[in-house]
C-alpha cells in the first residue's frame, strides 16, 4: 500500500478544486503534484491563467494559491503498479473537508476520467457534491493536442467569471 506523499494545495478563499488520482511515480520523487515533464498540467493552467509555465514547486504552488485553485488527488492510499491509473488497487479516498469547508459552493473538477470515477464510487456519496470531467493532462492522453486541452479547460473552468 502507497500512502500519498503530497499535501495538498488550499488557497485561503478556494474558488475550485482540482483532483487528480493519485500521483505518478515522477511526482512522488518530485513531491509535488503533475512531476513528469511530459504532462501538460502546469502548461495548461499556466496558459488559462495567463501567466508563464511555472518551474518550482514554489512557483508552481504560488500560481495556484494566487488563482484561487485548491490541488489534490482523490486517492488516499492504494496498491498501484508504477504510475498506471489503470492498476489503482484498495484505493481509500482523501477526506475533502478541509478543502470543501473552506468554500462549500466551490466547483469540482477532476483531471481525467480515472480521477473521475474514483471520485464518483468513493467520495460523491460523503460529498453528495457533483465532479465535472476534465480530459487528462496525462501524456498517455495522445487524442488531446495541448491547445485543445487548454480550449477545453479554459471552457470548463471559466475563470474569468469566478
Amino acid at each position: 500500500m502507497i500512502v500519498h506523499p503530497i499535501p495538498p494545495v488550499i488557497p485561503d478563499e478556494p474558488k475550485l478544486l482540482i483532483l487528480g488520482s493519485f500521483p505518478s511515480v515522477k511526482s512522488r520523487e518530485a513531491a509535488f503534484f503533475y512531476g513528469h515533464p511530459q504532462n501538460r498540467f502546469w502548461r495548461v493552467t499556466a496558459a488559462i491563467l495567463g501567466e508563464e509555465v511555472p518551474k518550482t514547486t514554489e512557483e508552481k504552488r504560488g500560481m495556484l494559491i494566487k488563482h484561487g485553485i485548491a490541488l489534490w488527488d482523490v486517492i488516499a492510499s492504494c496498491e498501484i503498479e508504477g504510475s498506471a491509473d489503470s492498476s489503482i488497487r484498495e484505493a481509500v479516498p482523501n477526506d475533502l473537508s478541509p478543502i470543501l469547508g473552506k468554500n462549500p459552493e466551490m466547483s469540482i473538477h477532476t483531471n481525467g476520467k480515472t480521477a473521475y470515477d474514483l471520485y464518483r464510487k468513493l467520495i460523491f456519496p460523503k460529498t453528495e457534491k457533483p465532479a465535472i470531467l476534465l480530459p487528462s493532462t496525462s501524456p498517455a492522453n495522445a487524442a488531446f493536442s495541448l491547445e485543445k486541452l487548454v480550449r477545453i479547460w479554459s471552457e470548463t473552468l471559466n475563470l474569468s467569471n469566478k
